[in-house]
């Protein structure tokens, strides 16, 4: 079994770098930096100052032609970085909605009149399918639609839209049964009832969420996005106040000149929050993108955002916390019957089970007691069921029953047994005890003794677990387990609290239950029975290959079907959030070296005494303005990749976090722009 990851496609790759050039030019049309109001006015000002240039060059403006045209010339740059940053997080998914967009083709579908196998059918386009039509694929055809599988079973092939080269069954029934447009038949045929219309199936969807074009602002961008603005407003009335009170100033000292209309924009610009304002969108997009690459599709940015605020994680046993294929071990006999008796019946209540457990009851009473039998033709199959917990046969006028220890002995009592063997209790509480599962077996009235079910838990679990503790975040391990064995699992796998014997109404009540404390929630499912407690939930992740109802109700899909993803998916959010505050935090400490270097040199003519304040002994009022506007530019590319790659995840809590990050991005954010400033004053001062 192979499968090819999403590799992550460089920032620096030449293609990408040129179409999201061109792309950055066309987002400078005022329709679409709309959008964000910060660059928006960063534009205004740049046409101003493109003003100024031309009124330097016809002598109306007293101005040095080089400064004008040099504010001017980096202003644009500025504009045209913060497009080039978001063209290119949008680029990067765009080159991967491209590689999903080649695997549609133009379908055509058996279009059955009702839905059987002999039904006569008409062949029609993909594009003309409707929901509830029901279609035949045969082996060798693609599936033109999303759809469940309403009669048969197949090997389908998936590579498409998860990667994975190995076929998998899709089948009616069960949590097997969903299909996606765009995957292949391999092996026999299959009914399917299509569950979306055209332009809003997954690969559909997934399409559109890649590319960004329907990415919606998050809560979260929307709030830092009033912030910024109105820091945006407060440096404007500044600046607009500042050109008044020069006049005045002048007139009252009798010396210097006002402040021109170059230097007051080009102040205003390296006050507001250009920078951050310049990188939150390509944030955002890269966000999605990030968890594009561990093949998880997030239907929205809230739910990502959502992610990053969880503070309860509800995790399946089977598959997250333990490896999930637990297997028979021993056969324990109880009330006078011998181990081959036990392992007889254990072996006819699992014949027609092809779960994982019921094949290792299969080969462990042939290894060890040489039983081999085929299932019946005539044998009656039991199904397990979440509320019976029981699987077996009817055959030959016996009933052989597996399952867990209270549901097997209200079976026999229902038959009529009088009692049960009193050394069944401690048995099976041994078993519980030891982290195993219990398995009870009957052959009609008579309790024949009891399978151990060995589960082991992934090694590094424990862990991972530790790390989000440290966070705050507290982890539930959700299990249809009797308490005992739960509890052992629990506490070997260190989580903070256990749910055993869940049922589906039970998850949606604890989830309610954390929700009404203030808790966000976040949890995985595959099953139309999981579906309920998938909508409560905050952030929803469901498996790819479950049923319909689960990958509907959930806000995040993930394409390997890998329960563990949900630890991934939440640290992804916790990067996102992480990365956005940093940034900010970057952003506006940058300010402070530019007060030192702006406001002294516009003053400095009026107000000798403000040379004081040229701190970083800037060799002229132009270039000290000059070398602040152009650090204000060139520092967005330069923070370009960390936008894109997200800053780096760490596992400690709130308070610690937040003094390391102040620490690197609040003091890194001050001492920064001084060196830098000064650096390029130095440069300037080569060439003026």
């Amino acid at each position: 079994m192979s499968k090819h990851t999403q590799q992550p496609q460089s920032a620096f790759d030449t293609a990408l770098l040129q179409g999201a050039l061109l792309e950055s030019l066309k987002k400078l049309d005022p329709r679409q930096l709309w959008r964000n109001p910060v660059m928006l006015c960063v534009e205004i000002a740049s046409l101003i100052t493109l003003v100024t240039f031309v009124l330097s060059l016809s002598g109306a403006n007293k101005e040095p032609a080089w400064f004008t045209g040099a504010v001017s010339a980096w202003l644009w740059l500025t504009v045209i970085f913060s497009t080039f940053a978001e063209a290119l997080a949008e680029g990067r998914g765009k080159a991967r909605a491209a590689s999903l967009r080649s695997s549609r083709t133009n379908v055509t579908a058996k279009l059955l009149a009702k839905p059987d196998f002999n039904s006569a059918f008409t062949t029609v386009g993909a594009s003309q399918l409707r929901k509830g039509d029901c279609i035949l694929v045969a082996a060798g055809e693609m599936i033109a639609g999303d759809g469940d599988v309403l009669a048969g079973a197949a090997l389908v092939n998936e590579s498409a839209v998860t990667g994975e080269s190995a076929p998998v069954i899709r089948e009616s029934g069960g949590d097997r049964s969903a299909v996606t447009g765009g995957t292949s038949v391999i092996a026999n045929s299959i009914i399917v009832r299509i569950t979306a219309n055209p332009g809003e199936t997954f690969l559909d969807r997934m399409i559109g969420l890649i590319e960004g074009a329907k990415r919606r602002k998050t809560p979260n961008e929307v709030a830092l996005e009033v912030l910024l603005i109105a820091l945006t407003v407060v440096f404007l009335l500044v600046c607009a106040n500042i050109a008044p009170l020069s006049s005045y100033s002048v007139k009252a000292a009798g010396q210097g000149t006002p402040v021109s209309l170059t230097i007051l924009t080009a102040l205003f610009v390296c006050l507001a929050p250009t920078t951050i304002a310049a990188l939150l969108p390509a944030i955002g997009i890269a966000g999605m993108d990030r968890l594009f690459q561990k093949n998880v599709i997030a239907l929205s940015g809230r739910a990502i955002e959502a992610a990053g605020d969880v503070n309860v994680l509800l995790l399946d046993k089977t598959g997250t916390i333990t490896h999930g294929n637990r297997e028979a071990t021993a056969f324990v006999p109880v009330g006078g019957h011998s181990e081959q008796e036990l392992a007889e019946a254990a072996l006819m209540a699992s014949l027609a089970d092809e779960t994982p457990e019921g094949r290792s009851v299969v080969l462990l009473a042939k290894q060890n007691n040489g039983l081999v039998r085929e299932t019946p033709k005539d044998a009656e199959v039991v199904e397990f069921s979440a509320d019976t917990r029981l699987s077996g046969i009817n055959l030959a006028g016996h009933q052989y029953r597996k399952g867990a220890s209270d549901s097997t002995i209200a079976f026999v009592k229902g038959l009529g047994a009088t009692s049960i063997p009193p050394e069944l209790a401690d048995l099976v509480d041994r078993i519980a005890r030891a982290g195993a599962t219990p398995l009870v077996v009957s052959r009609d009235n008579e309790i024949m003794g009891v399978i151990n079910l060995k589960d082991i838990v992934k090694a590094g679990i424990q862990e991972r677990f530790l790390q989000l503790r440290s966070m705050g975040i507290k982890t539930v391990m959700i299990t249809g387990d009797n308490p005992l064995t739960a509890a052992a699992i629990a506490a070997e796998a260190q989580v903070d609290d256990f749910l055993a014997q869940a049922k589906p109404e039970e998850k949606l009540r604890l989830i309610k239950e954390y929700q009404e404390q203030g808790y966000m929630v976040a949890m995985t499912g595959d099953g139309t029975n999981d579906a309920p407690a998938l909508a409560q939930a905050d952030v929803a992740v469901a498996m790819n290959t479950g049923t319909q109802p689960a990958r509907e109700a959930a806000n995040i899909i993930d394409l390997d079907s890998n329960p563990t993803k949900l630890l991934d998916i939440v640290e992804v959010g916790k990067q996102i959030l992480m990365t956005r505050g940093n940034l900010t935090t970057f952003s506006i400490s940058n300010d402070i070296a530019k007060y030192f270097a702006i406001i002294p040199a516009a003053l400095l003519s009026i107000y000798p005494q403000l040379g004081v304040l040229n701190l970083m002994g800037l060799a002229s009022p132009y270039s000290a303005i000059l070398s602040a506007v152009i650090f204000n530019a060139i520092i967005i590319p330069m923070l370009v990749p960390l936008a894109l790659k997200g800053t780096k995840f760490r596992a400690m809590p709130a308070e610690k976090l937040l003094i390391h990050n102040l620490l690197i991005y609040g003091l890194g954010g001050i001492i920064a722009p001084f060196a830098g400033i000064k650096a390029i004053d130095m440069l300037i001062a080569v060439f003026v």
